[in-house]
């Protein structure tokens, strides 16, 4: 066994990286999704790279099974346990207004209706004391309800469970034992064991909903794979930029909600690191969607809490900013004006030029119309684009509008190219971050397509092109690391801060983090602990994350003056002040456990090849450019545009007065013209 193997499972195409570790060869392909058996187009794109399963050493793979339940409304039916009296903590939700100037602006529909919604006896008080006794027979009550009336899951979430999970742990037997394994059973103090009552139901809720879904895909995965001769676990991604086997991710199947895009994001962390840029903004555009996240100091950028369609969940999540726009993304005619997206016309039927049976213009047309592609050696030579059915299409739409085809195809790809630079603003500009202080690293099959084009609107001067960026994702979970994350309430001012108690606290965490390490079968050598405590000032609402240097550091002399010094700076970063002598509190006990594969090599550039090159007219502003078509194996030094770059996975256009070259990692830099 000496292969190992990345897999991420895409709305158009799968897409799998396959790393050598005898020979350190890196290669990827793809294939397109079957949405009505995902696992056809798994084994279709493995079997391109590896002729048989059983030489797989290690096997990662990223899914949007849960994610693309919770999109579709297609999750499961889900009955919710509350604490007597707080039936109805789900559905108030939170009462500020969060767009308060958007007219239309309506909370997301409940996942769980308000008849779903059952309550439950006993009660405890906020340190965790019980006040009055679990009321089993209520519990059971719920169970022949959920057995009676089909329910897939069952979400408890008392009150104050995450001080003491007690009464959530007795609830969770007598429902196992009652409904078996058929029902999944969800209990808050697992998913998230944090304060806030809403936030906290919000999260068993998505874990319910969506749970049952990616329990029975990868049990399905598992066991196809099987069958064919894998011998090794199964990993998954994690939202949190992590991995974990099959195994553990069935039973917290929450924490796979964002598997597949984040990928992409620990693929920029690995480039960054090769590249030794620390700021790095990492964007992805796929055949729906286009992803954008950041890496800041080496590190994704993360955060303890987030908002998912609208819903809270509380786990480590990477920020990660979606829009409608791929190169499937449909352009129609509203009121006389263009628009792009967010519908897509997905792997079936596809854009026109596939020649699926698609007859509405994509933002993939428009680039066949323009030149921008090559359509004899689409992915690599697997797929011929049909010129006359993009053509058409693009050609249907513009007279509708009246206008010229090729002004319409490069009209579409600039709309397409402003929603994209206005997506990465989101996650910038509008958090205090200047965009033109990162390289912009562009991925995914038609992210380095439109790269440059968005960089320029963005004022960034650099993007760089990985090797293989149709599949950098899947690359990227090559990666990453084994990752577990645990919290601990721990509400304390400073003045009664006991930092020898804090200490054994993080101890006590620290044990269990490195228990869970073993158990997904990470050597001790490999494996290593984080820890960190979220602070705020007394009287605030919301907290920042302050890292630690080990867990012992409370304990130590000076600590209170040390963390409020930090917390100051980190205070001062966010929001640009700080009040140093305001008293602060703790809130949250935070360790998190890393477990290390050896890494697989960067991509490197192949030698010089001999293919040959063709010239092509390609437009770019209106104008017709003498361009050569260059396959990247072939690149050798610098390159001035305009030329268009193809490889196996993707394409990369550099447009006129822009120059790439590559470096010695394989990755195609591209310097662009402000």
């Amino acid at each position: 066994m000496s292969y190992r193997v990345a897999m991420d499972i895409g709305g158009t195409f799968t897409d799998v990286v396959c790393y050598d570790e005898r020979t350190g060869a890196v290669t990827a392909s793809k294939a397109p999704t079957t949405p009505q058996d995902l696992a056809e187009g798994v084994f279709a794109a493995l079997g391109r790279v590896v002729a048989d399963p059983a030489d797989i050493s290690f096997f990662v793979h990223g899914t949007t099974q849960g994610l693309n339940a919770l999109l579709e409304r297609k999750g499961a039916r889900a009955l919710l346990l509350a604490s007597r009296g707080g039936r109805d903590v789900y559905q108030i939700a939170r009462g500020n207004r969060e767009r308060m100037f958007d007219l239309r602006y309506r909370k997301p529909e409940p996942l769980v209706p308000r008849q779903d919604v059952m309550e439950v006896g006993g009660r405890l008080d906020y340190r965790g004391g019980e006040l009055v006794p679990l009321d089993e027979e209520s519990v059971r009550q719920a169970a022949r309800r959920a057995r009676e009336e089909g329910f897939d899951a069952v979400a408890v979430c008392l009150l104050f469970s995450f001080a003491d999970p007690a009464h959530e742990i007795r609830a969770g037997e007598i429902l196992r034992a009652e409904l078996g394994d058929d029902v999944l059973v969800v209990l808050s103090h697992e998913v998230a064991r944090e304060w806030r009552e809403y936030e906290r139901t919000s999260s068993a809720v998505l874990e319910a909903y969506t749970g049952p879904v990616v329990r029975r895909y990868l049990s399905r995965v598992e066991r196809r794979f099987a069958e064919r001769g894998l011998a090794v676990p199964v990993h998954v991604m994690q939202s949190s930029g992590g991995l974990v086997n099959a195994s553990h991710a069935m039973r917290r199947p929450l924490q796979t909600l964002l598997s597949g895009p984040v990928g992409g994001t620990m693929g920029g962390v690995a480039a960054s690191r090769l590249l030794n840029r620390e700021n790095v903004i990492c964007v992805d555009m796929g055949g729906t969607s286009f992803d954008v996240s950041l890496v800041v100091g080496g590190r994704p950028d993360l955060s303890a809490e987030a908002r998912v369609e609208g819903y809270p969940v509380l786990m480590p999540i990477v920020n990660l900013h979606t829009i409608g726009a791929g190169g499937g993304s449909i352009a129609y005619a509203e009121v006389g004006a263009l628009r792009v997206g967010p519908e897509s016309a997905g792997a079936v039927p596809g854009p026109a030029c596939y020649g699926r049976g698609g007859v509405r213009p994509t933002v993939t047309d428009a680039n066949v119309v323009l030149g921008r592609v090559d359509p004899t050696w689409f992915a690599g030579g697997q797929m011929t684009l049909d010129v006359d059915a993009a053509g058409m299409a693009v050609a249907t739409l513009a007279e509708e509008l009246r206008l010229d085809p090729l002004m319409l195809a490069e009209g579409i790809c600039e709309v397409a190219n402003a929603k994209m630079a206005q997506a990465i603003r989101t996650l910038t500009v509008e958090h205090g971050v200047e965009p033109r202080e990162f390289a912009l690293v562009a991925f995914g099959g038609a992210g380095a397509m439109h790269a440059a084009f968005i960089a320029r609107e963005l004022g960034i001067s650099e993007v760089v092109v990985p090797r293989f960026p149709g599949a950098f994702s899947a690359w990227g979970m090559l990666e990453a690391e084994v990752r577990r994350d645990l919290t601990h309430p721990y509400f304390r001012p400073q003045e009664t801060l006991d930092g020898t108690e804090m200490a054994r606290n993080f101890a006590l965490l620290e044990d269990e983090a490195l228990d869970a390490l073993s158990g997904q079968g990470v050597p001790e050598p490999r494996r290593r602990i984080e820890h960190a405590v979220d602070m705020r000032y007394a009287g605030q609402d919301y907290t920042l994350t302050i890292p630690l240097r080990e867990a012992a550091e409370p304990a130590e002399p000076g600590f209170l003056a040390a963390i409020a010094a930090r917390y100051a700076d980190a205070h001062t970063g966010r929001y640009g002040h700080a009040t140093p002598e305001a008293p602060v509190e703790f809130v949250m006990l935070r360790s998190t456990g890393f477990g290390s594969f050896p890494r697989a090599a960067a991509a490197p550039p192949s030698a010089p090849g001999q293919e040959a090159q063709d010239v092509r007219d390609v437009i770019f502003d209106g104008d017709v450019h003498r361009t050569p078509v260059l396959r990247r194996s072939a690149l050798d030094g610098e390159l001035t545009g305009p030329a268009i770059v193809v490889e196996e996975t993707a394409t990369t256009v550099i447009p006129p007065g822009c120059l790439a070259t590559v470096d010695d990692n394989g990755f195609l830099i591209l310097k662009v013209n402000l």
